[in-house]
């Protein structure tokens, strides 16, 4: 009697090891089971009976080569420190059990920091520790869980496939299948109608119904392969997915349509099968195409309003657009700005943090010559970065969708799925019920009947209208420079109820401020450290002073840069040790209520630059359009221009000044613990644990790198006047998906209806299915374009 393997359940041949009251064939099986068990993992045995292939010693050494330094820099995406990331193609992930298991690999080796699973993709990006796990390693540790990785040049080029060519060559043999079924067919059907016997009909019919019983069978098989594989994975794991009721249709039609050619009942439904499944298959088609659609225009047309300072070989500094970077250009690095593109360290002390890519909050050292890392967040002096890699758009955005900066709330994508769950059981009830009903009445016609409700009933319009509404509605507001990061985000903005605003920066400009210097004369010297020093902030006082100063753009080092959040920064400057910031930090008290940047030189106060803030324009308009909301202020400022901005908001919920970055993510916490949703606006990187802490963070960019992955949207400054539009073209957006969910509903209602009462064929319900998929997109493209035209201009 054959036995077999507890955890990958294969066949036991050689060795037979009994571990914990179970049979394993090997000691990896074994010591796998030890792990999950270990880690309190057990429940995987509950979720996938066949967890995975034995793995022979030749799978495991060909992995080898990996730890070669040329392949190894090649397949990993990054590599700085202890550690490194990786992203394998995995095609044998099928099921929730697959990514479940994959996604806790960090339990299973403590030199896995984390792993994400791209379940379309099949691939699974991993943080290791690449001085405790060698990738080779990491490849044979994930082969032995019965993932093994497909490593070859196509997946190290990391192309990306946006049409997988065998659903056309499965629908191409569909349609190939019920062209020539129904020539096939025809003459039967001609002499039925006729109601007439034809020698020669009766000579070959069985010929014609086997020619069409051959056609049908790799249909059912080959085309249809997705369907059942579908089906077997969800009942595999308790889950009565859609495809069930669709896979019992297919099987009801093929096998009662053998039965009828063997018992020469009739000719069966071999060219309605065929026609049935060309026509679904050619739903899907059209499906895959629109999530491709989507899925391109996220990864490679968007476009974050990030400009990057350019530096020539003279100094001369100029704000490009991130997309015109070329190879060989040399670009500016301030404090706190993330790193757009990979390049070589020419001058400055890099201490870059790359917790955005890899999780963990440590930053590293980097020397001239350095190779420096895209995602990496510099945290010092301003640095001058030579570009190796042009930018990869794609990249951003998934380290903006990484999962530590996702704020998950539930919306319409778990009421669809909650709908779609019981909508199944509800399906296979009724068509129980029509079974029973019409095989008492037209037993033939209960197969008809059967297959027409399981084919109608499917919900492909009701799962597609959500994402491509909002996919819609992405790239709408994205070509009016109002980036948002994923489709809960517009669920989450229509919700909103109270605005949050901070003053510098967002609501002000800051490069029109009027600005005067009071203090002891600043000589050219000290006026050059000066300026080199407000080079390397991001804060936008800095930037206003920098413009402002009408000196000689020269560059000197900067060393020991340290910035004291909400209060400014110090440095050393050609031997001189200046502090530029808040009247504290300069060891002044601030005797007036004033915006003011105060500098000092080896301690001794130098002066200050006394601001006048221009705010936006069109501001007030804006708080009028935005009344039904509660409007709060923040500032790291003092209180000087309270009563301008009493006058511009009359009805303000609340203003606070002097505020340091974490009261301001603590005054957001408040208003949330009163069960406000609250959006915030503010600078992607002062502001930065306050827009995470928000349920909506909008980082508001002029000409700067204001990416940052703690945001939901990034918005153009410029464009801040037209924010009460954004939110109701949000709103607007909710409606059209509630709209699309009743037309999906209508087709199932009145499909169902005729299938019920015997007036739908299978066929015309697999026509019906693609065309309810069709009316949903053309209903919501027209839409969204018809709503859009009340907001915004449409580009020509």
């Amino acid at each position: 009697m054959s036995e077999n393997c507890f955890h990958c359940g294969q066949n036991i041949e050689k060795e037979r090891i009994a571990f914990d009251d179970k049979i394993f064939c090997c000691n990896g099986c074994k010591s796998v089971y030890e792990i999950l068990n270990i880690n309190n993992l057990s429940n995987f045995y509950e979720l996938n009976k066949r967890s995975g292939i034995r793995p022979d010693n030749e799978q495991t050494s060909q992995f080898d080569y990996l730890d070669t330094p040329e392949i190894f820099s090649t397949i990993t995406d990054f590599s700085e420190g202890k550690t490194s990331l990786v992203t394998f193609k995995i095609p044998v992930i099928h099921c929730s059990s697959c990514i479940w298991l994959l996604e806790s690999l960090h339990t299973l080796n403590s030199n896995i920091h984390y792993s994400q699973v791209n379940f379309t993709r099949k691939n699974v990006q991993i943080s290791f520790n690449h001085e405790e796990l060698k990738l080779s390693e990491l490849a044979k540790f994930l082969t032995n869980l019965g993932y093994k990785p497909v490593v070859n040049l196509e997946t190290a080029d990391k192309k990306e496939e946006f049409l997988d060519k065998t659903l056309l060559i499965k629908l191409a043999i569909a349609g190939f299948a019920f062209g020539n079924g129904m020539f096939f067919s025809l003459p039967e059907y001609t002499s039925q109608w006729a109601g007439t016997t034809d020698y020669w009909m009766e000579t070959y019919k069985n010929l014609f119904r086997f020619i069409m019983f051959l056609l049908a069978t790799p249909v059912v098989f080959y085309s249809a392969s997705d369907y059942f594989k579908s089906a077997w994975y969800g009942l595999k794991n308790k889950i009565v997915n859609i495809d069930v009721p669709i896979v019992l249709g297919i099987i009801m039609l093929y096998g009662r349509s053998i039965y009828e050619v063997v018992t020469d009942y009739g000719a069966g439904y071999f060219d309605t099968l065929c026609g049935l499944l060309f026509f679904m298959l050619l739903g899907k088609v059209f499906q895959k195409r629109t999530y491709s659609a989507l899925a391109y225009d996220r990864d490679y047309k968007s476009f974050y309003p990030i400009a990057v300072t350019k530096v020539d070989f003279n100094g001369k500094q100029e704000n490009i657009l991130l997309s015109e970077l070329q190879i060989g250009d040399r670009i500016m690095v301030r404090n706190q700005e993330i790193i757009p593109v990979d390049g070589i360290l020419i001058n400055g002390e890099g201490n870059i943090d790359n917790s955005f890519i890899t999780g963990e909050s440590a930053s590293i050292p980097k020397k001239p010559g350095d190779k420096i890392f895209a995602g990496g967040k510099q945290l010092g002096s301003a640095l001058e970065l030579e570009v190796i890699k042009t930018v990869n758009q794609s990249y951003l955005t998934q380290l903006w969708n990484k999962e530590a900066f996702k704020k998950y709330e539930t919306g319409l994508d778990t009421l669809t799925n909650e709908i779609s769950k019981y909508f199944t059981f509800i399906i296979l009830g009724i068509t129980l019920i029509a079974g029973i009903y019409w095989g008492r009445i037209d037993f033939e016609k209960m197969f008809q009947v059967v297959a027409a409700i399981l084919i109608i009933a499917c919900p492909c319009a009701l799962a597609l209208s959500a994402p491509f509404t909002f996919g819609h509605v992405m790239r709408i507001l994205g070509r009016n420079k109002f980036y948002v990061k994923d489709t809960l985000t517009i669920e989450k903005l229509s919700k909103i109820d109270t605005l949050v605003f901070d003053k510098t920066g967002t609501i002000t400009h800051h490069k029109k401020s009027n600005i005067k210097y009071e203090g002891a004369e600043l000589q050219e010297f000290d006026l050059k450290n000066i300026k080199s020093l407000f080079k390397n902030s991001n804060h936008p006082l800095s930037k206003s002073i920098y413009e402002f100063l009408e000196v000689n753009d020269e560059y000197f080092p900067i060393e020991n840069f340290r910035e004291i959040p909400g209060k400014g920064y110090e440095a050393m400057v050609r031997g001189n040790h200046y502090k530029i910031g808040s009247a504290k930090l300069v060891g002044k008290v601030s005797e007036n209520l004033e915006t003011a940047v105060y500098i000092s030189k080896n301690e001794e106060f130098l002066g200050k630059y006394i601001f006048k803030n221009e705010y936006r324009a069109n501001l007030n308009s804006l708080f009028q359009k935005l009344n039904s909301y509660e409007i709060h202020i923040l500032s790291g400022d003092n209180s000087s221009e309270e009563k301008q901005l009493k006058s511009m908001i009359p009805n303000a919920g609340g203003m606070a000044f002097n505020q340091s970055p974490e009261d301001k993510l603590n005054y957001i916490k408040n208003l949330q613990d009163q069960q406000h949703k609250v959006a915030m606006l503010g600078d992607g990187l002062n502001d930065a644990g306050a827009l995470k802490q928000s349920n909506v963070g909008i980082a508001i960019a002029d000409d700067t790198n204001s990416f940052t992955p703690s945001s939901d949207v990034i918005m153009s400054g410029e464009k801040l006047e037209l924010f009460d539009k954004y939110l109701r073209f949000s709103k607007d957006a909710m409606r059209i998906v509630k709209f699309t969910f009743g037309i999906s509903f209508m087709y199932n209602i009145i499909g169902l209806g005729f299938a019920v009462t015997g007036h739908m064929s299978p066929i015309f319900a697999a026509i019906l299915m693609p065309i309810s998929s069709i009316s949903v997109v053309a209903f919501t493209s027209v839409s969204t374009w018809a709503r859009s035209t009340k907001y915004f201009k449409i580009r020509k």
